[in-house]
């Protein structure tokens, strides 16, 4: 059995305190790294995580306070070996809603998903070509590819602007020894999804699916750790399908 050892590596995870990115600081505590644990409305007991976990708050729809997470985590822990940017929101937003309540969740979904993405993924390169690399893990989704209902044009816009993200800092900073990577997990059993679930019922989304059951959190986490790790740098660039076959890119 492949055993992923992160002993000694820093690393910071966006949106920590529920669902898939509370999974993964958990995934990457119990492989060894020091995790700091990004929260915004939902608070972090450290003592229900293995490990090294240290709870840091920040508002990622103010691009002031996503920098300045990262310089916080920064002067906490002295150094970052690993970026993940988990932290995510959707909202129901039809074409009919008035001009400017359409906006206002268009720009706050773009905030928060992206240009908060964007800010952090800046300051992990320059802090990555200071230290001689870097692992940087944006998780998308699978609307990215295969696109969402009309009322999510804005998600899916922001997880498609992930993936070119990502693939842009593959190209660009290989050469620095900073490798980025994309997972893009299709319906897992959150919160924010479990609030569809109760509104149609989990039989329609696992009609979607070529499996039994529901993606559960801890069936991302794993991959997170497993491309933090190094042993799947040549593979930097990519994008990796965890969707229960619901849509193959």
């Amino acid at each position: 059995m492949l055993k992923i050892d992160l002993g000694g590596k820093n690393a910071l995870v966006t949106g920590a305190s529920q669902g898939i990115g509370r999974a993964i600081a958990m995934e990457l505590a119990q492989a060894g790294a020091r995790v700091a644990a990004h929260h915004f409305s939902h608070a972090i007991e450290t003592r229900d995580f293995p490990g090294q976990v240290q709870p840091f708050a920040a508002d990622l729809e103010s691009p002031t306070q996503s920098r300045r997470l990262f310089q916080t985590v920064l002067d906490a822990f002295g150094r970052l070996d690993i970026l993940v940017n988990n932290a995510g929101l959707t909202i129901d937003s039809p074409l009919d809603l008035d001009d400017e309540r359409w906006l206002a969740d268009w720009r706050k979904i773009m905030a928060v998903n992206l240009d908060a993405c964007g800010i952090l993924c800046r300051e992990a390169i320059r802090h990555f070509q200071d230290r001689g690399g870097g692992r940087i893990i944006n998780i998308s989704s699978r609307a990215a590819f295969r696109g969402d209902i009309a009322a999510y044009l804005a998600y899916a816009a922001s997880k498609g602007g992930m993936v070119s993200l990502t693939r842009s800092l593959a190209r660009a900073f290989g050469k620095d020894n900073i490798q980025a990577f994309l997972i893009a997990p299709g319906f897992t059993r959150t919160k924010m999804a479990q609030e569809f679930i109760d509104i149609h019922g989990e039989e329609l989304v696992l009609k979607d699916i070529a499996l039994n059951r529901l993606t559960e959190p801890q069936d991302i986490a794993p991959m997170v750790a497993f491309l933090a790790s190094g042993l799947a740098d040549h593979a930097t660039g990519c994008t990796i399908d965890i969707n229960a076959a619901s849509y193959v890119h």
